[in-house]
C-alpha cells in the first residue's frame, strides 16, 4: 500500500470547510473510515461538491435501476479504465448492496461471466460501450435496451454513471489515490 493518499495536497480535517468537514464526519461515523477520495478531493472545496453532488444526483436517485445495479456500471467500467481504487471501493459497495459476496470480483474480471441478468448484462455492455467507445452509440444500442425494459431516462442514467466514473477513475489514476485497507474484506 501507498504511504501517501494523493500526489496532490491532502488537508487535514480542522482545515477542511465546515461543510466537507461535517460530510466526512458522518462517512466516518457510518463507515469507520473516511474513503481516500473524500480526502483527496477536499483540497479543491468547490470541486468537491461539485463532484459529489453530481455522484449523488447520478447514484442516489429513485429510478429503474437498483442501487446494486448502479454499482455494478461502477465496477465494470472502473475495471476497463484500470482503476484499482473504484474497483475495490464500488466493489465493497456492490457485495454489500447485492448481498453477494462473489459477484463484484465476478463484474471486475469478466462481466460476460457474472452470475448477472440478460437486462443486467444489457446494461453493462451499454455502459461498457458508452465507457470505451461513446462515439459508437446508436439507436440499435437503444433498441437492445428498451427490448430489456430500460426507459430513456434509465438509459441516461447507464450512460451518465459510465460517463462520471471515467473522470472520477482518471482522476483517482492522475492522483494515484489509492483504496482504502479496509474496503477489500468488506461483505466477503
Amino acid at each position: 500500500m501507498q504511504d501517501q493518499l494523493s500526489r496532490h495536497p491532502v488537508p487535514a480535517l480542522s482545515e477542511m470547510p465546515e461543510d466537507i468537514r461535517t460530510r466526512l464526519e458522518a462517512v466516518q461515523e457510518k463507515a469507520g473510515f473516511i474513503p481516500n477520495i473524500f480526502l483527496a478531493l477536499a483540497h479543491r472545496p468547490d470541486e468537491f461538491r461539485a463532484f459529489f453532488a453530481y455522484h449523488d444526483a447520478l447514484m442516489e436517485r429513485p429510478g429503474n435501476l437498483s442501487i446494486a445495479e448502479r454499482e455494478m456500471i461502477v465496477v465494470a467500467t472502473s475495471a476497463a479504465n484500470e482503476c484499482q481504487y473504484c474497483v475495490i471501493a464500488h466493489g465493497a459497495i456492490l457485495r454489500i448492496r447485492a448481498k453477494d459476496p462473489l459477484i463484484a470480483d465476478q463484474v471486475a474480471v469478466n462481466y460476460r461471466k457474472a452470475s448477472i441478468t440478460p437486462r443486467q448484462r444489457a446494461m453493462l455492455d451499454f455502459a461498457m460501450k458508452v465507457s470505451q467507445r461513446a462515439q459508437e452509440v446508436e439507436a440499435e444500442d437503444y433498441a437492445v435496451l428498451h427490448a430489456h425494459g430500460f426507459s430513456d431516462d434509465d438509459i441516461w442514467d447507464i450512460g451518465a454513471i459510465s460517463s462520471f466514473f471515467g473522470l472520477s477513475n482518471r482522476l483517482v489514476n492522475m492522483a494515484s489515490i489509492p483504496p482504502n485497507p479496509e474496503f477489500y474484506a468488506m461483505a466477503r
